[in-house]
């Protein structure tokens, strides 16, 4: 049985609160049963430094992408990963992680690629429950293994492949990389290897909204009021709209994602993984360069 929504103020005016918990919320309900945390970094190593009690850990490269198919696990594979986590189909699974809940958001886009039903994130993620002084702890967590049930992961709500991206030209689109990598300058973000791609630049039409504008300086996300305006009053879109979102590997886009799908209620964005890596080295898809 799903646990209780978290019943902050904040969190109430978005559009599924049911989506997102406080510091507070999951300090309350840490020992509850049918609750399982899961932190998902950039930093891969973070989590062996401290992690909140019994949290585990889901690395979004080992554990949620197959090694040669360059797609993700499948049923198979997730159903046995979260069997190990002890986590059951209908267990409420809290994500977070360092930088913004970057890649916390990305595993929980993939949990839901496969349905599964109560899938939450921290708001503010690692940063904000240290910032708080809240128990960590490097012990192992160790839980009791759960029988997830095999289930075909259903890719075409959410998720966009290039042909799909190529049908989708003209209509809303959101690059959510940084201003440089959007006008072609760099391929990569500051202070990262820049390579990956033989063009820069971003797909015509694209809208440039980088990710992180969508959070506060203390890593939680801005008001229902401040992101309707960054996203409808400056990007121009609406919820209306059908939108497709991609950064790099589309692990930035599902920050995004996250956002217009479950703060602002948008009913079709969907992420286009493939992203920047594959549009960019395509043979003769366009681009655009440029602010």
């Amino acid at each position: 049985m799903p646990l209780p929504t978290d019943p902050d103020a904040k969190l109430a005016a978005y559009a599924h609160p049911e989506r997102l918990v406080t510091t507070a919320w999951l300090a309350e309900h840490l020992s509850d049963p049918g609750l399982v945390v899961v932190e998902s970094d950039e930093d891969v190593l973070l989590y062996e430094t401290g992690h909140v009690p019994g949290a585990v850990k889901v690395d979004w490269h080992t554990d949620l992408n197959d090694p040669v198919t360059r797609d993700y696990v499948d049923a198979e594979r997730f159903a046995a990963l979260l069997s190990e986590k002890g986590i059951g189909r209908d267990t409420t699974v809290v994500f977070y992680g360092d930088r913004n809940n970057w890649w916390a958001a990305y595993a929980l886009w993939v949990f839901t690629l496969f349905g599964h039903p109560d899938v939450r994130l921290l708001d503010g993620g690692r940063a904000a429950w240290l910032a708080e002084g809240r128990p960590m702890t490097t012990e192992q967590t160790v839980r009791t293994r759960a029988d997830y049930p095999v289930v075909e992961r259903s890719d075409a709500p959410v998720r966009a492949f290039r042909d799909d991206v190529l049908a989708h030209l003209g209509r809303p689109m959101v690059d959510v990389r940084s201003p440089s990598e959007f006008s072609g300058e760099t391929l990569h973000m500051p202070d990262y290897p820049q390579e990956g791609a033989v063009r820069g630049g971003h797909i015509p039409g694209a809208t440039n909204v980088p990710w992180a504008k969508a959070a506060a300086e203390d890593g939680t996300f801005r008001t229902v009021d401040e992101l309707r305006d960054l996203y409808e009053g400056q990007a121009g879109l609406s919820a209306d709209d059908d939108v497709v979102v991609y950064c790099r590997i589309g692990e930035r886009s599902s920050h995004t994602w996250f956002v217009l799908t479950h703060l602002l209620g948008y009913e079709k964005v969907r992420n286009y993984d493939g992203s920047w890596t594959e549009w960019g080295n395509s043979v003769r898809v366009p681009i655009e360069q440029g602010a």
